[in-house]
């Protein structure tokens, strides 16, 4: 009898090792079925009534999720906003957040809406100094602290042992956005976090073909429930073909994330000599602010994801988006192809992103190609 728990690229790789117990099969059916049949006496003793509340296509990429964060149970969600926006909405009216000042922009934007309308109060900070965390929190009235780690598109690394001490010491819940790292690299529960979420169209599905999102809970108590109806209430509810195509992905997910972390170390330093670059922001690199604390919080690489600022401005960074061959022009991150975007551009008008910024997500190609078509689409 083995004593030791499996590794969690092994458990990725196989499902958990379900298997479908009707047939055998190493893959579970996709189950399209809206509704399930009462019994006589009028029960659901089988455990399901309606798919909107809950779908047996959820069951295994949840359970596989959950084993891989280290927590106690996991949903799965439409979108990574309505994940993260189903955070939000379960507080009580008024309350306060704490969110970071870099942060993906769709989330900035909504939260700041959001309590613009009266629904909470929300201060953004810089969140990779724990000085300005703690002096953010308010004691009994912040009910949760929300941080990205790396955080899009910068890659400012937040200490999330430190902020779950900040965030705990007054009563507030600690969230992180750690799609960036996925469970490969940091498993932000052991660190303390209470709730972690995923724009599971990233890294965790990583081929480009279905949009989802992911919440993770260190516990399952009263607000984790609230979180469960809120799904359900809400219908921010994934289909059944796009939970089958969500595992599919997760099961490849510790060769993808090890094959671009190794090629994007590889391509921060070379781009780092190119004299074309002006800066590469990358939590790999030592000259990385946060080098230092993201070694601390992540195993086995710095990820996928890294930006350059180009030399000569906004201008060139559009034209050497415009020149590249390989690379593709697109939105999104974390899939097998690698992408090159202007961000400024599709963040506009107040955004934190320097004008002269281009974010790289590195898929699986041959690193030397990659490094190649940049060096050849940088301002001559």
């Amino acid at each position: 009898m083995r004593n030791q728990p499996f590794h969690p690229a092994t458990l990725a790789a196989q499902g958990l090792g379900w298997t479908d117990p009707t047939t055998g099969a190493v893959v579970m059916p996709i189950q399209p079925a809206t509704t399930y049949i009462r019994d006589a006496d009028n029960q659901y003793r089988r455990g399901r009534n309606y798919a909107r509340a809950d779908n047996p296509g959820y069951d295994q990429p949840q359970a596989l999720l959950t084993a891989l964060e280290g927590g106690a149970a996991s949903l799965v969600f439409a979108s990574g906003m309505a994940a993260a926006t189903t955070v939000f909405r379960a507080l009580p009216l008024g309350a306060h957040v704490v969110a970071p000042r870099i942060m993906y922009h769709s989330l900035r934007r909504w939260i700041a809406a959001y309590a613009a309308d009266g629904h909470l109060a929300a201060d953004f900070v810089d969140t990779t100094s724990l000085d300005a965390l703690a002096a953010a929190v308010v004691p009994g009235r912040t009910r949760l602290v929300w941080v990205e780690t790396p955080a899009n598109p910068l890659w400012s690394i937040t200490d999330i042992a430190g902020t779950a001490e900040i965030a705990h010491r007054v009563g507030a819940l600690l969230a992180v956005d750690s799609t960036a790292a996925s469970p490969v690299l940091t498993r932000p529960i052991e660190l303390g976090a209470d709730l972690v979420m995923h724009s599971a169209t990233k890294y965790l599905n990583g081929h480009s073909d279905v949009i989802a999102g992911s919440l993770t809970t260190a516990r399952d108590d009263e607000f984790w429930q609230r979180l469960v109806a809120g799904r359900s209430s809400g219908g921010a509810i994934l289909g059944s073909l796009e939970a089958y195509l969500l595992l599919r992905g997760m099961r490849t997910l510790y060769l993808r994330v090890e094959r671009a972390c190794r090629s994007a170390q590889r391509i921060a330093e070379a781009l780092a000599e190119n004299p074309h670059v002006a800066a590469v922001l990358y939590p790999g690199l030592p000259s990385h602010p946060g080098h230092a604390a993201a070694a601390r919080q992540m195993t086995g690489g710095f990820g996928g994801m890294l930006s350059i600022r180009v030399a000569g401005g906004e201008a060139a960074a559009i034209a050497t988006a415009a020149r590249v061959e390989l690379w593709k022009r697109a939105t999104s991150l974390g899939g097998v192809e690698s992408l090159v975007e202007h961000r400024a551009s599709i963040e506009g008008a107040g955004t934190p992103v320097p004008a002269d910024l281009l974010r790289l997500s590195v898929g699986i190609e041959d690193p030397d190609d990659l490094i190649a078509d940049l060096a050849q689409a940088l301002p001559a």
